[in-house]
């Protein structure tokens, strides 16, 4: 590895996707993006008794949809890297105990596809490991009712409010040359522009992904015409806003580059509001129809930065602020 600044590497041993899976619930698969995924389920339940045990089966599905479309066995994987937003990263961990995979639990709330992603291609590139899979998720039914409110509650909500995205995404790395490539990450700092509502994380995040937009231009020497795309996690459709704004004030301008997961990932309805939120939003569309298009060759080089509001219940109750952070992974279109 290479240190190219304060916040950014670049990783010298080639570090390679080589598998995705991901598995997503009903309004998921009813969206925009619908037919890229590799699994859905009729119901929020996902043939489970509880929405917990739901998320499990989405995690695992994706897991062994990737390690399936690999041709790589489960005892060749040296590490999981795995996160989602379910009380002590429950998704993850109960996932895991059916596996004979050593785990690292990671949270970043939902700049967890990122942290995942950026940390095992680290240890690819480090030669600690051969193989290792990044997985991340979230639940409708869950993350609502930790973050905000119950949903039998039916607590009406505000325009500027996102919907838990309901699904799983899973990737491999390793060594072996293929269509994508993982080339360098920026790691974000913890930014509080002093809002407290949990009803408007797009506001929340997207001073965030600007700030680490703009360091990793700064520390890797390119220009924003240099991405083909910069995909945003889940800012949403309010969140986008300003961070096109943020950048276009700070020098950049995004134009056309510049996607958003939790904007593209549900029709455009009221009862999306302002779009898609969770861990499992970018994993989900990054690791379906973001890779396909870099496998194309539609796409030669996307800035995935992905974005995550730091609150619990607590924090808000105490009348805190809510700080944010984003994380940027660079990946690459191969030549065959």
């Amino acid at each position: 590895m290479n240190k190219l600044g304060k916040h950014t590497w670049e990783y010298t041993t080639p570090v390679y996707i080589q598998a995705s899976g991901t598995a997503v619930g009903p309004d998921e698969k009813k969206g925009p993006l619908g037919g890229w995924f590799d699994s859905s389920f009729q119901t929020l339940y996902c043939g489970e008794t509880s929405f917990i045990k739901a998320e499990r089966k989405l995690m695992k599905t994706a897991f062994q949809t990737c390690l399936d479309k690999s041709g790589v066995r489960e005892n060749q994987i040296d590490y999981l890297l795995a996160g989602d937003l379910d009380h002590q990263l429950t998704a993850s961990s109960f996932t895991s105990r059916d596996l004979s995979i050593p785990l690292f639990g990671m949270y970043c709330a939902c700049a967890t596809v990122a942290q995942t992603l950026l940390t095992a291609a680290m240890l690819i590139d480090t030669r600690l490991a051969n193989y290792v899979v990044a997985c991340a998720s979230s639940h409708y039914g869950i993350a609502e009712r930790q973050f905000r409110y119950p949903t039998e509650a039916a607590v009406q909500k505000r325009q500027t409010a996102q919907y838990t995205v309901t699904g799983a995404g899973a990737v491999l790395l390793g060594k072996k040359k293929s269509n994508v490539q993982i080339t360098c990450a920026t790691v974000g700092e913890t930014i509080d522009v002093g809002l407290k509502d949990p009803s408007n994380l797009g506001a929340v995040m997207a001073p965030a992904a600007g700030h680490t937009l703009l360091t990793h231009l700064r520390e890797t020497n390119r220009e924003i015409s240099d991405y083909d795309l910069i995909l945003t996690g889940d800012l949403g459709r309010v969140g986008s806003g300003i961070f096109r704004k943020w950048t276009r004030e700070h020098g950049v301008l995004l134009d056309e580059r510049h996607e958003d997961g939790g904007s593209r990932i549900f029709r455009s309805t009221n009862v999306f509001l302002a779009g898609g939120s969770g861990a499992g939003c970018a994993a989900v569309v990054t690791y379906s129809n973001v890779l396909e298009r870099l496998k194309q060759g539609t796409l030669k080089r996307v800035l995935l930065i992905a974005t995550g509001a730091l609150f619990s219940r607590e924090t808000v109750k105490l009348g805190e602020t809510i700080p944010a952070v984003a994380h940027a992974v660079a990946l690459e279109g191969v030549e065959s």
